[in-house]
């Protein structure tokens, strides 16, 4: 359920981030927050960002409109009057992908996959999270390849991404020369597929609707 103090708290981490300058949440506030979405990295961090545009994008990220709507929203997940818990609504899934160096792994996703990198943490670093539209995913850097040999020869995903059609997608990768472990696919179910490769041979679904 939705905690308002851990939220409040990533509110003022991200005034902190703006106001110190910290490139990568640029590219946070430009890909939720409407008005940013033309301004550059370098315009958004010259912005006045005040603690209410903070909120309002901890907002947005959870699924609200404004931190009004989610303050209100949060007490439909608190406490019932017979004291049992409400019924609480999931907002997100960040499947988390397991790399051997985050920075390169970073360059991969937005420079090959059109994604932006929300954060990367760590000195060095180690955990990074990029992001396109709606679609979240986290990188945890780990010294050995996590059941590699399990994963190859099974042909294991690392997680799925749904969209609108596939197909404007596929061609964009494949125009930028992406390694696809499945090229694009009318499924029996109905979905049209594809599935990516990336350097650490994490396999990425993109499913769409079919033709």
């Amino acid at each position: 359920m939705l905690n308002i103090h851990h939220l409040r708290k990533q509110a003022k981490l991200y005034l902190r981030w703006h106001r110190t300058q910290y490139y990568p949440v640029a590219a946070r506030i430009r890909a939720v927050l409407p008005r940013y979405r033309r301004l550059n990295d370098r315009e958004i961090l010259a912005q006045p960002f005040l603690l209410s545009d903070a909120q309002e994008l901890v907002a947005r990220t959870v699924g609200f409109d404004s931190w009004e709507a989610l303050h209100r929203g949060s007490h439909f997940v608190t406490q019932t009057r017979t004291g049992t818990p409400a019924m609480t609504t999931l907002v997100a899934a960040e499947p988390q992908l397991y790399v051997r160096d985050i920075v390169a792994s970073c360059e991969f996703y937005s420079r090959m996959l059109g994604f932006s990198v929300a954060f990367i943490y760590g000195e060095p670093p180690f955990y990074a999270q990029v992001f396109r539209d709606g679609a979240r995913l986290n990188l945890r850097q780990v010294d050995e390849p996590v059941v590699a040999a399990r994963r190859d020869a099974d042909q294991l995903l690392a997680c799925s991404i749904t969209l609108e059609d596939a197909k404007p997608l596929f061609l964009e990768y494949q125009k930028a020369g992406i390694d696809f472990a499945q090229p694009l696919r009318n499924e029996p179910w109905g979905a049209r597929t594809f599935i990516v490769r990336d350097p650490d041979g994490n396999l990425v679904l993109f499913a769409g609707r079919g033709e």
